[in-house]
């Protein structure tokens, strides 16, 4: 695991909720009852404690367009980031062309990452399969997460339960009402791997994007692309928490034993982080993808 000054990007999470419930999502939607928002006062404490983080600071949902106040959030990152290529946002392009002055007076084009989930290649790692369920030797399942692929490529992140140091494990963090994560104050980013163990004792043994597996569509619309793969001790969890998801039962049990043997299996041909085979800044980008691969 690394330090998690060396992200590129910590995320702040403005809102847990989106239009989609895509198969799989990082952010776990569909299985919230109520998706959590930040307040601006939230978003405006998250955004100064990472004045001196070297990285970019992202605006995250969710959607965050659906916030409520998403006028005034883009307001504060342009008031408080005075630096343009320290913003960086992610989104499906929903109410694009509403909001699209505010947007591009916020960020650069090539910091803007579109993905509406139409794209039939697009894939997603299973993050509900419970590594505590499915490894049994506790030392592999140790030395998979010391190596999983989200701490190292993707973001650390702050939600309304603190920062966390790892976006997945923020998420699960919520989902299953873990503990907070640390207080969002100056320098909360400058903890190394030794300062994770609560956090990662919590949400890694609960998570299986270190797991060397087959990725699953993601692609939004009809029955299967919605539906999760779960292990059995995260779906007694998600049942407990009254998931709508679980509840409509688009889900499947996913309740084998793994050893290292199996692992070594998966791992030639997996690369959970190359989710599309293309780049998109708009939802234009995605329209010419289509028409290309059509």
């Amino acid at each position: 695991m690394k330090p998690i000054a060396e992200n590129v990007v910590i995320q702040i999470e403005i809102i847990n909720g989106c239009i989609l419930a895509c198969a799989n999502c990082t952010r776990h939607v569909g299985h919230h009852r109520k998706p959590f928002i930040m307040t601006l006062d939230e978003i405006a404490t998250a955004i100064a404690s990472l004045e001196d983080f070297p990285g970019r600071i992202g605006c995250m949902g969710g959607e965050p367009a659906m916030h409520p106040k998403f006028k005034e959030v883009l307001a504060l990152y342009r008031g408080m980031i005075p630096d343009r290529r320290r913003r960086e946002f992610w989104t499906t392009g929903w109410k694009w062309y509403d909001y699209l002055g505010d947007i591009q007076r916020t960020f650069d084009s090539d910091l803007i990452h579109v993905n509406d989930h139409t794209q039939k290649t697009g894939r997603h790692q299973p993050l509900l399969i419970a590594s505590e369920d499915v490894i049994p030797d506790a030392a592999l399942r140790e030395e998979l997460i010391d190596d999983c692929w989200v701490q190292r490529q993707w973001s650390a992140s702050i939600t309304p339960k603190g920062a966390f140091f790892c976006e997945v494990a923020a998420s699960l963090h919520h989902l299953f009402g873990g503990p907070d994560g640390w207080k969002i104050e100056p320098g909360w980013w400058k903890r190394i791997p030794a300062d994770y163990t609560s956090q990662r004792d919590y949400a890694c043994n609960k998570c299986s994007a270190a797991i060397p597996m087959e990725t699953r569509s993601d692609a939004r619309g009809g029955r299967d692309p919605s539906i999760d793969v779960v292990s059995p001790g995260n779906l007694a969890r998600l049942k407990a928490m009254g998931s709508p998801k679980i509840a409509r039962g688009d889900y499947e049990v996913f309740s084998k034993t793994l050893e290292r043997e199996d692992l070594d299996k998966e791992k030639a041909d997996w690369t959970p982080s190359k989710f599309r085979d293309f780049i998109a800044n708009s939802p234009e980008d995605i329209e010419k993808a289509l028409e290309k691969a059509t």
